[in-house]
């Protein structure tokens, strides 16, 4: 590609080759300023020296050059997988992506990083895994000079074969809550689990449809049980440590219930056990996510309603990041806690 360097008192009549961007601090503002294809008036002239602009480039593509709006454009529909949007034109050469609905945000992080290792393509996503707002951008892509190749742009296109990303719905919408606990089956202890697990169901759009209170008996939380497994999900709280008394994960068994595998490696909760029962979802949740804002429960929850395949190695993967920082003022999702 050849380039023409004109200063910019000389540049009237010419058109901007790409989109000029301004950042004013003072402001607050960042974005285009002149548009790729604006033909320079006098009057711009001083805008476009206050953006450092006091020459501009006549850029004479070759044949195997391809702009970064096109680049964008022609990348798009090939990353954007079920229940994603895409900006339909490229601002600054960029084109952004969001979520359709309320879901799980997934993205393929293999093939993300190798795209990423074309040097020339930049393509930053939200962590996966993520619970996404419709509307909520999740992705970016461009490249970062101006052109590339048309060799650049094949071997991304060899990558993108399938989608890198996509937002899978939340399937669960009602569920059952079991508190287990002598001390509060017998009213010693205020029962402070069904209202705080109604919130978090209910930020996802689940209703509740029964709960009962049962005391630290196998026979007696398995019958509970089997009347309340008539749901989309079963949320068992309570009784869930090391003590010999903790039968709940054993009442279950009895029922049929295979768990993933006992625990995990995330602090708070280290007690949650996710297991399942035919089409039924279960949940065991330990006493440490009542006494904390964010736990365990909270990053496996919208992993669970949106019925996402969770294994026992995907498990143990959240050891790096599980540790929950205890800052003063809880910001989760947006920190490290569970990213993995």
């Amino acid at each position: 590609m050849k380039k023409v360097k004109i200063p910019i008192e000389k540049a009237v009549g010419e058109a901007i080759p790409h989109d000029f961007t301004r950042i004013d601090p003072d402001t607050g503002f960042k974005g285009v300023y002149f548009r790729r294809g604006h033909i320079i008036k006098p009057e711009d002239i001083e805008k476009l020296k206050s953006i450092g602009k006091n020459y501009i480039y006549k850029l004479q593509p070759s044949p195997d050059d391809i702009h970064e709006d096109e680049f964008a454009i022609q990348v798009a529909p090939l990353i954007a997988g079920e229940n994603i949007s895409y900006s339909e034109h490229p601002s600054e050469g960029k084109i952004s992506f969001y979520a359709q609905i309320n879901g799980l945000f997934k993205v393929d992080k293999k093939r993300t990083v190798r795209l990423n290792l074309i040097e020339q393509t930049s393509f930053p996503t939200i962590h996966n895994n993520f619970p996404v707002k419709r509307s909520q951008l999740v992705a970016a892509f461009r490249i970062i000079p101006l052109f590339a190749s048309r060799r650049i742009l094949q071997k991304a296109k060899e990558i993108l074969k399938r989608p890198l990303i996509s937002v899978k719905p939340y399937i669960i919408k009602s569920a059952n809550i079991i508190v287990t606990g002598t001390e509060v089956y017998e009213g010693r202890v205020k029962d402070k689990f069904i209202p705080k697990m109604r919130r978090k169901l209910s930020a996802y759009g689940v209703s509740v449809e029964k709960s009962t209170i049962v005391p630290d008996d196998v026979g007696m939380i398995r019958e509970a049980f089997e009347k309340l497994s008539n749901t989309q999900l079963v949320v068992v709280t309570g009784g869930s440590s090391v003590d010999p008394d903790d039968v709940t994960k054993k009442a279950l068994k009895r029922s049929g219930v295979r768990f993933i595998r006992e625990g995990n490696p995330i602090q708070p909760a280290n007690n949650l056990t996710i297991g399942y029962l035919g089409d039924v979802t279960i949940c065991i949740v330990p006493a440490g996510a009542l006494f904390y804002k964010t736990s365990a429960f909270d990053i496996f929850l919208p992993r669970l309603l949106a019925k996402d395949t969770i294994t026992k190695k995907e498990i143990a993967d959240y050891a790096v990041g599980g540790l929950c920082h205890f800052c003063k003022r809880c910001t989760y999702p947006i920190c490290p806690f569970g990213k993995v």
